[in-house]
């Protein structure tokens, strides 16, 4: 090995304490756990490498993370953005250790929030022991955006962005994930999808009735689930007047780039049992254009009338369910929302109340620019020849990306993590392998080092 493969494990092996702890503080933001502990050792972590740390709290929500670390060496300046809360644990009879209990087998670390997020901040900081250890500072001028909301939607980080952009400020941004797909492949993604998710709930009595009672009266549950077949044709077409109208083709490029992505069907079905063929029957590029491009529809979760053990005729009162939207250039939150409500009224539903939960909008910055061509040639040096690095235009999952783009000028933003194909994050026995980790160090430890070779 080469000695900073060797350092790389040894700094890796002196900060485990500091990792675990960091992991076992159960940082669940949707349940609002654990907070206030885990500010205090993000701030702990960054201060203790000698980074200017601010933790701000005054515009709402769980505080924001701001962190700079001065270089004499470079005017460059590469900013990381993190966040510090975790899915829920549950179900937790699917765990085979306790969700918040680093667990290392066969050399895979397994905790919630190793995979997302907590491990990727981990990487930064253990590159930065090891600069500060070879040169005594850093190589460039590095920032630091941590937030806790993520995993809710990001509600309270624009007025953040907004008011302190100026601290933030940098010639491009490090996203928070990233990783190797089914065939080992390191993907470096240049944009997210945007969302809107809702929640419908219609009522149709004040009480639960008889069952006999159904040549009578209505049916919550029948209502909500018409409502929503009419959303959706059984083929997957949404059926939303207008949803397709606005969204942006993808360019002949980014296209390219995105058939060079694999999609492994086989393997899904592998890593999580699935029943059911893919929508576009299996056929690889087909898969991966949709992944990249297509809006989807979701239902996230269904809830009316008995739901236990045994039976019991009733009728419900009331049904509720939670559905999503994954958005891409072209489409807003706003935009999709009034087509629901339009969809709904034209459909004879205007009884079925809907309420918007989190809203973000879709991002993309240029796969040609200097900083994602940086990013690509540093990932080069480090995962070649194992792992093939691909750009890939749009990632399928969202974060606010798109507020980085619009308060920090346009800002350059790559990917770059410790996942892999069966990280499992939001899923019970979330992972990170060790091997992972250490060449995502000494990624950023390559990116850092060559940020003064930046163009522009």
């Amino acid at each position: 090995m080469t000695s900073v493969e060797e350092t790389v494990k040894e700094l890796a092996s002196q900060t485990r304490d500091e990792f675990y702890h960091y992991l076992s503080i159960p940082t669940v933001s949707a349940q609002k756990t654990g907070i206030p502990e885990t500010v205090e050792a993000v701030k702990a972590m960054l201060e203790k490498r000698g980074a200017d740390v601010r933790v701000l709290d005054d515009l709402g929500g769980n505080p924001v993370i701001y962190a700079s670390f001065v270089s004499s060496k470079s005017d460059k300046t590469l900013l990381f953005y993190n966040h510090y809360d975790v899915q829920p644990p549950e179900p937790f009879d699917e765990w085979l250790s306790e969700p918040f209990v680093p667990t290392l087998r066969d050399d895979i670390l397994y905790c919630r929030g190793v995979a997302d997020n907590k491990g990727n901040l981990m990487t930064r900081l253990v590159a930065i022991d090891y600069l500060l250890m070879r040169d005594g500072e850093l190589p460039c001028n590095v920032k630091f955006l941590i937030e806790g909301e993520e995993e809710i939607g990001s509600p309270h980080l624009e007025p953040y962005l907004e008011k302190y952009a100026d601290l933030w400020q940098a010639d491009g941004c490090i996203w928070e994930f990233g990783g190797k797909q089914e065939d080992e492949s390191f993907v470096i993604d240049c944009g997210l999808k945007g969302l809107i998710y809702m929640e419908l709930n219609v009522s149709t009595a004040s009480i639960d009735a008889h069952s006999s009672l159904a040549a009578l009266f209505d049916n919550a549950a029948w209502r909500l689930v018409q409502a929503l077949a009419s959303m959706k044709s059984v083929d997957n077409r949404i059926l939303i007047e207008g949803f397709y109208d606005k969204v942006v083709a993808p360019t002949e490029e980014e296209i390219k780039r995105t058939l060079d992505i694999v999609v492994d069907q086989e393997g899904f079905n592998r890593n999580f049992g699935l029943t059911r063929p893919f929508i576009e029957d299996g056929r690889n590029p087909a898969n991966g254009l949709a992944l990249t491009f297509s809006p989807t529809l979701t239902v996230n979760g269904l809830l009316s009338g008995y739901i236990n053990q045994g039976s019991k005729t009733v009728l419900p009162k009331a049904a509720m369910a939670k559905i999503e939207c994954r958005l891409v250039l072209g489409q807003t939150p706003a935009d999709i929302e009034q087509l629901v409500r339009k969809h709904l009224h034209k459909h004879g539903f205007d009884d079925i109340e809907l309420k918007v939960l989190a809203a973000q909008s879709p991002y993309r910055c240029p796969m040609d620019s200097a900083f994602v061509k940086l990013v690509e040639a540093s990932a080069n040096d480090v995962y070649q020849p194992e792992s093939k690095v691909l750009i890939r235009p749009t990632n399928a999952g969202t974060g606010p990306m798109d507020l980085f783009g619009k308060y920090l000028n346009g800002m350059s933003i790559a990917t770059s993590g410790t996942g892999w194909a069966k990280s499992q994050a939001h899923a019970p026995n979330e992972s990170m392998r060790m091997s992972d980790y250490y060449q995502g160090i000494r990624h950023m430890i390559r990116l850092m080092d060559t940020m003064d070779d930046m163009e522009g």
